[in-house]
C-alpha cells in the first residue's frame, strides 16, 4: 500500500511488486483454429494475430490507415428539405408519416469507408506438424506471446512483440540446440497487391485499398518483411525468404501507408516503411525487447488488482470461460480487467489513430460495420477506462478526432442544418465523415457531437490541465453553438428538443424510430451546456454566450418517470415492460453522466434502476459491459458481478443457429462478432465497482459484490488527479493511500466505517433516511482534527470527509473495522 515505498524499491532494484506477478497471462495447449482463438499484440500503428500454428504458421496483419476510400465528405444536401418537415408531421401526432419520411430519402453520398487487413505473413516449418508439449501464451505483464513445443527432443520457442520502441512487428525464433531454424518466410494479402523482392532480401508487397461505395481506393501501403540471422544462412526463393539452419532468427515486420491526415494521403508508403525497419534493425534483439517492455510497463504496472485466486489459473483460459459463471474464478476477473489495459496499450498510442469498433485488429476485407466508429456509444466506451484506469496519455488519439471531428462537422451542420458550429451523426471513420449513414432508426441521430465532447470535459476534470481545456474550447463551444442553433420548442410544454432525432437504434411504437425530444439528447444537450458554461467560466472567456446556454439548458425537457416507474426513454410515455433492446441510451445519464445520483436524485435513481431491470442482463457484448457500469453506479455489486459472469461466458450458437454475446477464447468480447468495446466497457465497469468518482466525491468500495471479501487495488485514478490504491479484508475497508496529483480537497465518501486521519477517528451521528436529499456542498462545520473535515451524510451508514490536500503528497487512512 506505501506507494512511495515501491516507487523507491523499483528504482533501486528494478523490483515489480505485482500481486499476481506471473499469472497474467492468457494461455493454451494447443494452436489457434480460429482467429477468434489468435493472440492480439499491437503497438498503437501495427497490430497482429498470432495463431501459434507449428507447421504453418500464420500471423495476421493490420496497420491502422488502411481504409478504403479516401478524403471525402459524405453530406447529402437533399436531406435538408425534409428535416423540419420531420418535425411538424411529429409534432402533429403523425408517428408512422414522420418515419416513413424519414427513411425515404438517401441520408448520405456514402455510409463510410472500410477499415482493411494488410495480409498475412506466413512462417512454414516442415515437419513441425506433429509437435509435444505445446505450449502457448500471451504475457499482458510483458506485453509478449510466446509459442513452445518440442520435436524430436529440441525445444522450439518463437516469441512475437509489436514493438513501442521502434514501431515493427518482430518474431524471434530460437531452439535449444544450435542450427535447428529452418523456415520459410511469405507475404499475402486479399486487397489489389504485388510483391517483390528488394536487393536487400527484404520482401515488399505493396498495395491499394479497395473502391467502396462510389469512393474510388486511394490508401497505398508497403509491408516490409526481413530477416535477421545468428548462425545459418538466408536464401531467396521467388517471393519468398528461406531461413536454413540458423542458431536463432529475428523476423521484422514493418508496414505504413501515403496518409498523412484525414484530408492528406501525399505520403510515401514505402519510404517510411523502410526508414523504420533500417532504423529497427540496428542493435540486438534483447536490447530491443528489453526497451519494448519498459515502456509497456511504464503505463501497465500504474494499476494492479488483486481479488485473490482459487487455483482455477491453473486452467487454460479458454477452459476457465468456459467455467467462469458457475465456478469460483476471481482471477479470471482481475486478468479480464488488465486485458482490457492491454489492449488499449497495444491499440492507442498518442499520435496514432483511435480505436475503432474492432480496436486495430480485424481480419477482414468486408469488415462488421465496416469496423468503423460507431459514435452512439461503442467508440465511446472504448475510452472510457482510459482515465480511471491510469492511462490518460492513450486517450489522447481520441481526443485529436474530436477536435478532427469538430472541423469536418462544420461543413455538414451548415448543409443540412444552416447551423453554426459542428455535428455528428452515429458514425464516422479515418475521412471523419459527419453525415447521417445507414438507416434511419441510427442514422438521423444528430448529438454525437455532444457524447464525444464529453470526453474533452473528461480528461480536463481527470487531470486538471487548463491548457488542454483551453484547446478543447473551440470543439466544445461548436458542439454547444450547433444545438442550440437547431433547439426547437416542443408546442405542449415550451421546452427546447432536439429534433429529428431518435433514441440510438430503438423504437417507441412498432417499428417506428425518429422523434423529437428524445431523454437521450437532453441529457446530452444538459451535459455539453453545463461543462461549455463552466469552462468558460474557467478560463474567463464568452460571458454572453455561456448566459445563452444557461438560459436554454433551463428549457431542456426534465427527465420523466412514466407510468412503469421507470425512466422515460422518450418525450412522450412510450416504454414496455418488455423491452429488451440493445441500447439503453436514456441511462446515458446514470452512466457514464453524473445526472442521476443516490443521494442527489433518488426517485430518479429508482426509476433508472427500474429502467434497467426491465432491459434484462443477457444481451450483446458490449451491451451487458455497459449494464455492469450501470449496475455499479446502482450501487450494487452482486448484480454487476452477475452481469460480468453473463459477459465472461462463451459465445456460443442457439438452437436457432444464431451466434450469442459473451466472450470468445482468446478474450475478445463478443457483440457478435467481435467488437472491442465491450472488453473497454467491463473493464471500467470493474473500475466502478471499486471506486466512483462522479458525485462531487471519492466514494471508495461504492459496489462490492459479497464474493470479493478480500482483495486489492492500486492507482486507480479519481476526478481530481487523485491516485487510490485500496485494501480491504472481510468486506471492508482495510487501508487506503491516496496521492493529491493536483492538490485541492479531497472529499471521501465511505459506508459502514468511520476514518480514522492521522491516528483520529472521526465520528458522527448516522443518518436515518437513506433516501433524503443531500447536496454536495463545501462543509462548513470547524475542524475536527488538523487536516480533515467530517460531514453527516442524510444517508444511512454513509459518511463524507472533506480533507486538504497538497500536490504530489500521500495521505494514508486506515477505517476502523
Amino acid at each position: 500500500m506505501k506507494r512511495i515505498l515501491w516507487c523507491l524499491l523499483l528504482v533501486l532494484g528494478g523490483i515489480s511488486l505485482k500481486a499476481q506477478s506471473g499469472k497474467l497471462k492468457l494461455w493454451y495447449d494447443k494452436p489457434a483454429e480460429k482467429w477468434t482463438e489468435a493472440l492480439p499484440i499491437g503497438n498503437g500503428r501495427l497490430a497482429a494475430m498470432i495463431y501459434g500454428t507449428t507447421g504453418a504458421e500464420q500471423i495476421q496483419l493490420n496497420e491502422e490507415t488502411i481504409w478504403s476510400g479516401g478524403p471525402n465528405n459524405n453530406t447529402n444536401p437533399e436531406m435538408t428539405k425534409i428535416l423540419p418537415e420531420i418535425n411538424r408531421l411529429f409534432f402533429e401526432g403523425k408517428y408512422q408519416e414522420a418515419d416513413d419520411l424519414a427513411n425515404a430519402e438517401k441520408r448520405a453520398r456514402n455510409n463510410g469507408m472500410k477499415y482493411q487487413p494488410a495480409g498475412n505473413l506466413w512462417v512454414t516449418f516442415i515437419g513441425h506438424e506433429q509437435v509435444t508439449d505445446y505450449y502457448r501464451e500471451l504475457d499482458i505483464e510483458q506485453a509478449i506471446t510466446t509459442v513452445k513445443y518440442k520435436l524430436d527432443g529440441v525445444e522450439y520457442t518463437r516469441e512475437y512483440l509489436a514493438s513501442l520502441d521502434n514501431g515493427t512487428i518482430m518474431v524471434r525464433f530460437t531452439a535449444s540446440e544450435k542450427g535447428k531454424i529452418t523456415c520459410r518466410l511469405g507475404l499475402d494479402c486479399e486487397l489489389r497487391s504485388k510483391i517483390t523482392m528488394e536487393a536487400d532480401s527484404t520482401i515488399n508487397l505493396s498495395g491499394i485499398t479497395d473502391d467502396h461505395e462510389g469512393e474510388l481506393g486511394q490508401v497505398r501501403f508497403n509491408a516490409l518483411v526481413k530477416a535477421q540471422l545468428e548462425g545459418g544462412a538466408l536464401e531467396l526463393d521467388g517471393k519468398e525468404l528461406v531461413i536454413k539452419n540458423a542458431d536463432a532468427a529475428t523476423v521484422y515486420v514493418s508496414i505504413a501507408s501515403n496518409f498523412k491526415n484525414y484530408h492528406d494521403i501525399s505520403g510515401d508508403g514505402f519510404a517510411k516503411a523502410d526508414s523504420i525497419l533500417k532504423a529497427a534493425m540496428v542493435g540486438d534483439y534483447k536490447t530491443a525487447k528489453a526497451r519494448h517492455e519498459a515502456i509497456y510497463r511504464n503505463y501497465f504496472d500504474r494499476v494492479s488488482l488483486d481479488l485473490g485466486d482459487s487455483g482455477a489459473s491453473a486452467k487454460t483460459t479458454d477452459q476457465r470461460v468456459v467455467d467462469f459463471k458457475n465456478g469460483d474464478d476471481p482471477q479470471l476477473v482481475s486478468l479480464y480487467f488488465q486485458f482490457g489495459r492491454y489492449l488499449m496499450i497495444s491499440g492507442s498510442q498518442p499520435g496514432s489513430q483511435p480505436m475503432n469498433l474492432q480496436g486495430k485488429w480485424n481480419d477482414r476485407v468486408d469488415p462488421p460495420w465496416d469496423s468503423k466508429y460507431t459514435t452512439n456509444i461503442n467508440a465511446e466506451m472504448n475510452y472510457w477506462p482510459a482515465e480511471m484506469t491510469n492511462l490518460s496519455e492513450l486517450h489522447e488519439p481520441f481526443l485529436k478526432m474530436v477536435k478532427e471531428l469538430s472541423q469536418s462537422g462544420r461543413e455538414t451542420a451548415k448543409i443540412l442544418y444552416n447551423a453554426r458550429g459542428w455535428v455528428l451523426h452515429h458514425n464516422t471513420d479515418i475521412w471523419r465523415i459527419t453525415g447521417p449513414v445507414d438507416w434511419a432508426r441510427s442514422g438521423l441521430w444528430p448529438t454525437g457531437e455532444a457524447w464525444v465532447s464529453q470526453h474533452l470535459w473528461e480528461h480536463y476534470l481527470y487531470t486538471g490541465d487548463e491548457a488542454f481545456l483551453q484547446e478543447a474550447y473551440p470543439a466544445m463551444k461548436g458542439a454547444a453553438e450547433f444545438l442550440l442553433d437547431i433547439l426547437i420548442e416542443e408546442p405542449t410544454h415550451g421546452w427546447l428538443v432536439v429534433g429529428p432525432s431518435v433514441s440510438p437504434e430503438n423504437s417507441y411504437l412498432p417499428q417506428i424510430n425518429v422523434g423529437v425530444g428524445n431523454t437521450m439528447d437532453n441529457q446530452l444537450a444538459f451535459d455539453l451546456f453545463s461543462n461549455v458554461i463552466r469552462t468558460a467560466q474557467i478560463l474567463n472567456v464568452d460571458a454572453a454566450f455561456a448566459d445563452s446556454l444557461a438560459a436554454a439548458k433551463d428549457r431542456l425537457p426534465p427527465m420523466q418517470i412514466g407510468q412503469h416507474s421507470q425512466l422515460q426513454e422518450w418525450i412522450n410515455d412510450w416504454d414496455r415492460v418488455d423491452d429488451t433492446h440493445r441500447h439503453v441510451s436514456h441511462l446515458y445519464g446514470v452512466f457514464p453522466s453524473n445526472q442521476v445520483s443516490a443521494y442527489r436524485t433518488p426517485e430518479l435513481f429508482q426509476a433508472a434502476k427500474n429502467s434497467l431491470i426491465y432491459r434484462g442482463d443477457v444481451s450483446t457484448g458490449w451491451s451487458m459491459g455497459w449494464k455492469v457500469n450501470l449496475w455499479a453506479r446502482f450501487l450494487d455489486g452482486d448484480h454487476a458481478l452477475k452481469l460480468i459472469g453473463d459477459q465472461l461466458s462463451p459465445s456460443v450458437r442457439n438452437e436457432k443457429g444464431k451466434e450469442t454475446g459473451g466472450t470468445y477464447p482468446n478474450l475478445f468480447d463478443a457483440h457478435p462478432p467481435f467488437q472491442i468495446d465491450g472488453n473497454f466497457g467491463c473493464t471500467a465497469g470493474i473500475g466502478e465497482m471499486l471506486l466512483q468518482s462522479y458525485d462531487g466525491c471519492i466514494d471508495l468500495l461504492p459496489a462490492l459484490p459479497a464474493k470479493w471479501q478480500k482483495g486489492e487495488v492500486t492507482g486507480l485514478v479519481a476526478r481530481g488527479g487523485f491516485v487510490v490504491d485500496i485494501r480491504w479484508e472481510n468486506g471492508k475497508i482495510a487501508e487506503v493511500t491516496i496521492e493529491s496529483k493536483a492538490g485541492g480537497n479531497l472529499r471521501l465518501r465511505s459506508r459502514n466505517q468511520l476514518i480514522d486521519v492521522d491516528g483520529a477517528t472521526l465520528t458522527a451521528a448516522k443518518g436515518d433516511n437513506p433516501n433524503q436529499y443531500y447536496p454536495v456542498n463545501p462543509v462548513k462545520e470547524p475542524l475536527i482534527s488538523k487536516k480533515a473535515k467530517l460531514k453527516k451524510l442524510k444517508l444511512a451508514k454513509t459518511y463524507l470527509y472533506d480533507i486538504p490536500t497538497e500536490a504530489g503528497k500521500f495521505y494514508s487512512f486506515k477505517l476502523k473495522q
